[in-house]
């Protein structure tokens, strides 16, 4: 995964609670097999008619948001099934971080899983934040290393598990994270082969 630091985006307000992985991406859609492609296809049935045509009363059509990478959700953000394909689609179309009152468990962990920043903020301030997005084309900057994110007379601080604060500073999943022991790994390894030389089990 590519390492996440610093981010600076424009704000996409997404003024809905107990948005479900199905509305974000759904069912119909899950056949593929690989991590791209899923982005034309996120919230594909609030964005688009029947027959595929851009709905204008959805505001993620508006030229307003074109670029967006902050994606700003309201309450238990990523609910319902534990689909990956969720995250994928988020981050197939453009967004980096996600700032919500609160998330689903599954949903909030993929998002480390897949490069994404998932920040959880009281509903206040997330409710101003969306305030401005709404208003005028308002960027803020992200800052991973600070846990703090700037808009020009919006600043916030937030938290994060060290954890997986460490996985996106360095890009890694869980496998990376597991080949960070690789020496031990090897270690462990070439002892079990000298057991089983020894005929000890």
């Amino acid at each position: 995964m590519e390492p996440l630091k610093q981010h600076k985006g424009l704000v996409y307000p997404l003024n809905r609670s107990n948005v479900d992985t199905d509305q974000i991406i759904p069912k119909q859609f899950l056949k593929r097999i690989e991590r791209q492609g899923f982005g034309q296809f996120l919230f594909y049935n609030w964005r688009f008619d029947d027959d595929g045509s851009p709905r204008g009363d959805f505001s993620l059509n508006s030229p307003k948001y074109d670029g967006a990478s902050v994606l700003a959700g309201g309450e238990n953000f990523g609910c319902g099934s534990s689909r990956e394909h969720a995250p994928w689609a988020i981050q197939d179309y453009g967004f980096r971080v996600v700032i919500a009152p609160s998330f689903a468990d599954i949903f909030y962990n993929n998002c480390f899983k897949n490069g994404i920043l998932p920040i959880q903020l009281p509903k206040p301030v997330v409710d101003q934040l969306m305030e401005k997005a709404e208003a005028e084309a308002y960027e803020v900057a992200v800052d991973l290393e600070a846990q703090t994110i700037d808009g020009g007379g919006f600043e916030v601080a937030f938290d994060i598990q060290p954890y997986h604060k460490e996985m996106l500073l360095n890009g890694w999943d869980e496998i990376a994270v597991t080949l960070t022991y690789e020496d031990k790994i090897d270690q462990f390894e070439e002892k079990q082969k000298g057991v089983k030389t020894l005929g000890i089990s």
